[in-house]
């Protein structure tokens, strides 16, 4: 779903500029939208100074007129500092298009902050940050056709993207892909500390971890079948594999994970709640 962004001719401005942000922007000047095209507002000195040194550009400590100049612009504020930036910003914004890439925080919230329903909610992962995310994407009745398609050329950077119907399923997004990539990592710790103890170095049972988990994506990627099925070609009955899945089976794991799918996903209801007020 990549898409050229030679057509974001106009400003991109970013509210906060931390890891998400950096991974849109680098994707954006990848594809070739000019440093002196892109307005940030930062207001740690550290992460403005990471800024300049990675893209050579100069954010702002605080939100300015500059923004009034932006035909788009992309919210990456923690869920609790949201409210209060849009308070700051919202003069110099009424005339753009907004995307939001903040946790939790609903789009009804957000248009009414910034007093426009021209308001994208998007849930992002952190592969972001290699071009390899998996982001959702919710549009607000008053967001255009050519609105949706800039929101797409802006997450198209930093890898796939989907578009729901419904809002209300950002939440479960949250809990199976925007949280998803730590439970990724959860399974890597585990499956390297049991190669460590079966005997294998450190970096040795690493390596075989995350390559296992890169071919198994990408089969599962390319494959029409389902995941049971190609889980089901490697289970032979009483194999080394069979007897893994058969423990993990026993003692509930399966359950158990989408048990923790669900807590991620009330606990994304919950952060609306909190701080979309």
């Amino acid at each position: 779903m990549t898409q050229s962004t030679h057509k974001l001719a106009t400003a991109v401005a970013f509210i906060g500029g931390g890891n998400m942000a950096s991974a849109i922007i680098g994707g954006l000047i990848r594809q070739g939208l000019p440093t002196a095209q892109i307005e940030v507002v930062e207001p740690f000195g550290e992460a403005r100074a990471k800024l300049k040194a990675q893209f050579g550009l100069t954010p702002a400590e605080h939100a300015g007129p500059a923004l009034a100049r932006a035909a788009l612009v992309v919210w990456a504020v923690k869920p609790q500092t949201f409210k209060e930036a849009a308070a700051q910003a919202q003069a110099h914004t009424r005339d753009a298009l907004h995307l939001s890439v903040a946790a939790g925080i609903r789009s009804e919230s957000i248009a009414q902050w910034l007093g426009t329903q021209r308001v994208v909610r998007s849930m992002p992962n952190t592969p972001a940050l290699v071009g390899k995310g998996m982001t959702a994407l919710y549009a607000r009745p008053g967001v255009a056709a050519g609105d949706r398609a800039r929101a797409e050329q802006v997450i198209a950077t930093t890898g796939d993207f989907l578009w729901v119907d419904d809002e209300s399923q950002l939440d479960a997004v949250t809990a199976l892909s925007g949280s998803g990539p730590a439970y990724v990592f959860f399974f890597l710790e585990a499956m390297t500390q049991a190669g460590i103890e079966m005997g294998l170095a450190r970096e040795q049972a690493h390596k075989l971890a995350v390559g296992t988990f890169v071919g198994a994506s990408d089969l599962a990627r390319s494959s029409e079948e389902p995941p049971e099925v190609l889980r089901q070609r490697v289970t032979s009955k009483g194999g080394t594999t069979y007897a893994a899945i058969t423990s993990m089976q026993e003692d509930k794991v399966p359950a158990l994970f989408v048990k923790a799918l669900h807590a991620a996903r009330r606990r994304a209801h919950e952060l609306g709640d909190e701080f979309g007020g």
